[in-house]
């Protein structure tokens, strides 16, 4: 059976060229970064030309970047070290009912323990909106955190417009970057950001390693304690392989960013042109502020979880909505903040797509999908009150 992977915002396939750079320190150049001997300066060395390559796609300066576990770590060292470290300032942030889990609940977190948070809302294609933004803005506010894409539904916001809001009113800025850094052009210094999130394993590098970009003067808290590692930032020993196939990942990104960015738009076009012409779809998020790689339609009267299932037994892995919360039955708290009802929401199917998708994948998908979404609808009891049983 032919297998098509279509999920490519939960997670990417590590390029051969990443693992090829990784392979030789987890044997050959195995050094600890902070040991003086020749194994130790070797993995140093590997460390910041790391280091280099990372600050190099977002337009920072090499000692502007953290390295750390994940870009859910990134997320919450920006929030809490930016609250913990400037709480005397004040105890107010602002962020957006669409972001990923990993700035929400760390918000949530704060909340207990006595910070106060505005969750804006967004429009009815995802976008935030600049004045209100500017509206929520008080004396005690010492963080904004937007994020660049939405993970769900691809929608890309006014991060620039938002910086300079956060440049007005001297409050730190920071922007979960995860979703478009090498989809999309990222510059911090032209989005005006303070700090920066990013993950290795969404841009075809290793599951287990992200980076924090923390602009030159910016006063962050650290969250773990020990050796100091990372501008005492970040202590624990550093995953030299992981960053090594991070970087890797990330030069790759950028050396090839225009012809991906043209590739996908393509496939993506093709795939939601040939959706929307089945009865009852709908497009999710914005029509062009969107990734290059984001597809998220919704179907009326149908289960988003069985779409998904049928899809995967005919070689199509495909998601509902992030990967992180798949196992809730809750419906996605983004496509309730654009407006959808509970049930239009659970009608919703996310198609991500990669630099090894081709126009024979989309052909497959958009041959077999129709009938997939006719078979479901003629049991769906919902498609039976409507009078609609196929597609």
């Amino acid at each position: 059976m032919k297998k098509i992977y279509m999920d490519h915002s939960a997670t990417t396939p590590a390029d051969p060229l990443v693992l090829e750079a990784m392979l030789p320190y987890f044997s050959e150049k195995f050094g600890n970064a902070s040991s003086l001997h020749s194994f130790g300066r070797e993995a140093k060395k590997a460390l910041e030309e790391s280091r280099q390559k990372v600050a190099d796609l977002v337009g920072a300066k090499k000692e502007e970047i953290i390295f750390t576990g994940s870009g859910t770590e990134s997320d919450n060292l920006a929030i809490k070290g930016i609250a913990y470290k400037n709480k005397k300032k004040g105890n107010h942030i602002i962020t957006s009912a669409i972001e990923h889990h990993a700035v929400l609940y760390p918000c949530k977190y704060l909340e207990a323990q006595g910070f106060e948070v505005t969750y804006l809302p967004v429009n009815n294609q995802g976008l935030a909106e600049v004045g209100d933004v500017e509206d929520a803005v008080t004396d005690k506010t010492i963080l904004i955190s937007i994020m660049h894409a939405n993970n769900e539904i691809g929608t890309i916001q006014p991060i620039k417009e938002i910086g300079e809001v956060a440049e007005r009113h001297d409050i730190y800025f920071h922007t979960d970057a995860v979703q478009s850094v090498g989809k999309i052009p990222v510059n911090v210094e032209d989005l005006g950001v303070d700090l920066l999130s990013l993950s290795g394993h969404k841009i075809q590098g290793p599951k287990g390693v992200g980076a924090l970009y923390i602009k030159k003067g910016t006063p962050i808290e650290p969250l773990l304690h020990g050796g100091g590692h990372e501008r005492n930032l970040r202590s624990s020993t550093e995953n030299i392989a992981g960053i090594v196939g991070l970087a890797r990942a990330a030069e790759l990104a950028g050396e090839r960013l225009e012809g991906d960015i043209k590739h996908l738009t393509q496939l993506r076009d093709s795939l939601i042109k040939g959706i929307l012409n089945i009865e009852e779809a709908y497009l999710n998020g914005h029509p062009t502020k969107r990734l290059p790689n984001n597809v998220n339609v919704r179907f009326s009267y149908i289960e988003g979880e069985s779409l998904v299932l049928t899809l995967d037994m005919k070689g199509i892995a495909a998601s509902t909505g992030s990967a992180c919360s798949s196992a809730s039955l809750e419906p996605s708290h983004v496509l309730l903040a654009i407006g959808l009802k509970p049930e239009e929401a659970h009608g919703s199917l996310r198609l991500s797509l990669g630099r090894e998708n081709t126009k024979e994948d989309v052909d497959y998908v958009l041959e077999v999908l129709p009938e997939i979404v006719s078979n479901l609808r003629r049991i769906s009891p919902l498609a039976a009150e409507a009078g609609l049983t196929g597609s």
